[in-house]
């Protein structure tokens, strides 16, 4: 099928040649020359604007693929598109936006005729290579129209149609935060192997756990990767990003009453990373030597 394709970063530009080996048609654009080059050279036909990418588009139901960063971006593409495709043309957005925000315009663009779709898209960098897990939001027509596109990016069994507009992006926060928490189970895993009495082999632990054990995951087979090049991670800052999807999981869970302590701990810690004045780990020390005469440890 032909696919408009707006935003050629580390995960567009993967998904687009995954569509062009398919035997896929791209129109692409991106903000950077250099990126829309390198789609061209692989088979892509560039273009320099969203108006360039809907002028060149041939089938009588123009889609447009939107991957790039969530919020204004997004919904200032949504408005420039809208005032050039014609009923019946659909909009996915592949990023990673509130799905609260992706409810908001399915609603707006279904009163031009104009299909909304939002595709939670999971696979990182190994995308291009495994495939990516495509949760998808949106009408059923819009999801059968799509459909030949989905099987070339998703693995066998890797996309689902989960229910109206929101539903793709909701299951990919809740997704995200499932991820947070798995990912903080290992790091403390580790960091105990690390610190504790045995000079232990980390990468070979973490390999042997890929082979029958009740935690394999490719988590895990990425941590093997991560102690390979680098056992101790010397070359590593203990300095962790939050997306902001584990945020959002998080303040679902608080409004919808659901107890989530793993995944509130997770995002936590990472925020914890992150604090180098360390202010309230000093006050904690302040206080121990306030009503206990502890021993307190200064810069000085």
């Amino acid at each position: 099928m032909e696919l408009g394709f707006v935003g050629l970063g580390k995960m567009g530009g993967n998904m687009v040649e995954r569509l062009l080996r398919g035997g896929h048609t791209c129109v692409v654009t991106n903000r950077s020359q250099e990126a829309i080059d390198v789609a061209v050279k692989k088979g892509a036909i560039g273009a320099s604007s969203l108006a360039d990418v809907v002028g060149k588009l041939k089938s009588p139901q123009k889609v447009v693929w939107l991957m790039i960063p969530a919020g204004q971006p997004v919904d200032d593409s949504i408005a420039t598109l809208k005032t050039m495709l014609e009923p019946g043309d659909v909009i996915i957005d592949g990023g990673n936006s509130n799905f609260r925000d992706s409810m908001r315009r399915g609603e707006d663009l279904t009163k031009s005729g104009i299909h909304f779709v939002d595709a939670g898209t999971s696979g990182g960098v190994w995308g291009l290579q495994v495939g990516y897990c495509l949760m998808v939001g949106g009408s059923a027509d819009a999801f059968k129209l799509l459909e030949p596109a989905l099987k070339t990016l998703a693995p066998e069994n890797g996309y689902l149609h989960c229910g109206p507009n929101g539903s793709g992006h909701f299951v990919k926060m809740v997704h995200n935060g499932v991820e947070y928490a798995m990912m903080q189970a290992y790091a403390e895993g580790f960091e105990l192997m690390h610190r504790g009495p045995y000079k232990l082999d980390l990468p070979a632990i973490s390999a042997l756990w890929e082979n029958g054990s009740v935690v394999r995951s490719w988590l895990l087979e990425l941590a093997t990767l991560a102690l390979h090049d680098d056992p101790n991670l010397d070359k590593v800052k203990p300095w962790v990003a939050d997306s902001g999807e584990g945020r959002w999981t998080v303040h679902e869970c608080v409004d919808y009453a659901v107890p989530a302590p793993t995944i509130a701990a997770a995002l936590f810690a990472r925020f914890a990373s992150r604090d180098e004045e360390g202010f309230g780990l000093r006050m904690l020390s302040a206080l121990r030597n306030q009503f206990g005469g502890h021993a307190i440890k200064t810069d000085k």
